[in-house]
């Protein structure tokens, strides 16, 4: 068996769900128009340069909707997965999970992205193995804007796929072949912890890495 591992946006979707889910509360009336895009904007600039702060994105993009009512968050996800996740499958990319899968493959999504927003996404590339970031709740289960556990960005994504490996009996050493794409810098760490690193759509700076480095290079969304 091998290990094959996928970062969500950017590489299985040509967009990146976070930035999207934000859209799509102001285009709700659950965020303001002007401040909340625009605080929204920074933290994707800064994602994308590598400095962002993930307890302080988590704490301003739940603060819109942590509070509404489990029925009113179950209409908003469905909702987003059919007029804005749905719409952006592309058929080389589910034919890239299935191939791997259909090999037999361990198959997992590995993202940075909240488990709320990820969890119907995943489900959509029929994938059951997520590990996303965390929502910390309450003891009435309500979000509380904070991180369970260590979320799974840049460094943590070692550590929450090392957690989720151990607790199958295995380590990543136990696979001959351990796969992971991914279209960002930001998961350097765990690109460079794979024996077969893949930039999938890579960014500029990703796509420099990887013909340095010799790792293979897929592009899915031309």
């Amino acid at each position: 068996m091998n290990l094959t591992l996928f970062d969500l946006d950017g590489t299985l979707l040509p967009i990146d769900s976070d930035h999207a889910f934000g859209e799509f509360l102001v285009r709700r009336g659950w965020a303001d128009a002007s401040a909340y895009r625009a605080r929204n904007d920074q933290f994707f600039e800064q994602y994308q340069a590598g400095r962002l702060d993930i307890a302080a994105y988590i704490d301003f993009a739940t603060a819109p909707w942590r509070d509404r009512s489990g029925a009113d968050l179950a209409a908003l996800s469905e909702d987003f997965v059919r007029e804005v996740a749905r719409p952006a499958l592309r058929p080389a990319a589910l034919d890239l999970v299935r191939r791997h899968q259909e090999a037999g493959d361990l198959v997992a999504i590995v993202t940075a992205t909240n488990e709320f927003i990820t969890r119907p996404i995943a489900d959509l590339f029929e994938v059951p193995a997520l590990i996303a970031t965390e929502l910390a709740r309450d003891t009435a289960g309500r979000v509380t804007g904070g991180i369970r556990g260590v979320p799974s960005f840049r460094e943590g994504k070692i550590a929450r796929v090392d957690h989720w490996l151990a607790g199958l009996g295995r380590g990543l050493q136990d696979f001959e072949v351990s796969s992971f794409f991914s279209d960002s810098t930001n998961d350097l760490p765990l690109l460079e912890r794979v024996n077969r690193p893949v930039a999938t759509n890579p960014s500029p700076s990703l796509a420099q890495i990887a013909q340095q480095r010799g790792w293979a290079v897929l592009r899915l969304f031309e």
